[in-house]
Parts: C-alpha cells; sequence; structure tokens
C-alpha cells in the first residue's frame, strides 16, 4: 500500500506543477491579449492627431462640444500638452479638471517618441493612455486614453475561468491516479489461481 502512496505522489507532482504551468500560461497570454487590445483606438487617435500637428494644424481646433468625465465615459478621449507637460486643451477631464499626467510619462515619450501606459489618476480610475511626442513647429505631446473598466472585468472573467479549469484539471488527474494505481494494488493482492496437478504412479 505504502508503495502505491508513493507512486502517486512521485507521478502526480510534477503532472501539478505542469497543469499549474500550462495554466498560468493560458491566463497571461490571453490577459496580455485583452490589455494590449485595449490600446488599439488610442494608437490611432493619438497618431492621427500628433500627425496633423506636426503638419501644422493648431492644437486648439480640436472639437470641445464633448467634455468627457474619464471616470465614467468607456469612449476615448484626447488630450494636448505643451512641450514642458502643460495642459493646453482636451476632450477628457477628470472631476471637472483637466487631467494631471506624471512627468516621467512625458520624458519616455520625448526620449522613445510614445509611450503606452496603464494610468491610474484615483482608486476607481484605470485608463489605457498612449501618449506621442510632437516635434516640429508645433512641438508637445498627444495623449489618447481609454477607460480599462470593460477590459478589467474580462481579465476578472478569465481569471475565475482558468482558476476552476485548473482545480479541476488537478482533481481530476489525482482521481484517476488513485484509480489506476487501486487497481494495480487489487490486481497485485489476487491470489493465484489453483492448479490441478496429476499424481503420478
Amino acid at each position: 500500500m505504502k508503495n502505491n502512496i508513493f507512486n502517486i505522489v512521485r507521478i502526480y507532482l510534477p503532472l501539478a506543477a505542469a497543469i499549474s504551468a500550462m495554466s498560468g500560461l493560458v491566463y497571461l497570454a490571453v490577459q496580455q491579449d485583452y490589455r494590449q487590445s485595449a490600446n488599439d483606438p488610442q494608437i490611432q487617435i493619438a497618431e492621427d492627431f500628433a500627425g496633423q500637428l506636426a503638419a501644422g494644424r493648431p492644437m486648439g481646433q480640436i472639437d470641445q462640444n464633448s467634455q468627457l468625465n474619464i471616470a465614467k465615459s468607456l469612449a476615448p478621449y484626447i488630450l494636448f500638452y505643451d512641450e514642458q507637460g502643460k495642459f493646453i486643451t482636451g476632450s477628457g477631464q477628470l472631476n471637472g479638471q483637466p487631467p494631471t499626467l506624471p512627468a516621467g510619462v512625458f520624458d519616455t515619450a520625448r526620449q522613445a517618441g510614445e509611450d503606452r501606459i496603464t494610468w491610474q489618476p484615483q482608486d476607481d480610475v484605470r485608463s489605457a493612455l498612449v501618449v506621442v511626442h510632437v516635434s516640429g513647429q508645433q512641438s508637445g505631446f498627444v495623449a489618447a486614453g481609454r477607460s480599462l473598466r470593460e477590459v478589467e472585468q474580462r481579465e476578472w472573467k478569465l481569471l475565475w475561468y482558468v482558476f476552476g479549469a485548473w482545480l479541476a484539471a488537478l482533481v481530476i488527474s489525482l482521481l484517476v491516479l488513485i484509480v489506476i494505481e487501486g487497481g494495480w494494488y487489487m490486481l497485485g493482492r489476487r491470489e493465484p489461481a489453483d492448479t490441478e496437478t496429476e499424481d503420478i504412479e
């Protein structure tokens, strides 16, 4: 019996490790796809406006008729900053005020040309933000953002789905091993069948 328990543990531990690694890999791959895809509209918006500014379009020409509360709205918003990171104009507001971005975002965008971050200006507000640096006659920064609320809800659902599948795989694999080893144990305990012998005179 002890040998059977040892065999179960010896086989189950690496199997459980493999199941855990695969589950983690599935979650990470899908979660990153969710998060990176959340940047797509902002990339297009920021790069389009940056191209227009570089071509000489004034920053003040952005449509101001729609001011979005970025703490509530799921719609993309656009923000313009000067070369020093001072807000100029934009379609997004936070608590009735123009959003202020961290100085490090402008430094990275200035050096790399673009910065893509998850921006959390307050506890209940998280945005996928793309900041593009504009060089030329109107140097400055274009920032396009969008709420991550729906994306993060999908990520939580994904986490629970993967967790449930991981737990089920661990339990099922353990039960299968117990059944297999139990079957071998019972076979090993069977007494050999009686054999008939003939007396030789």
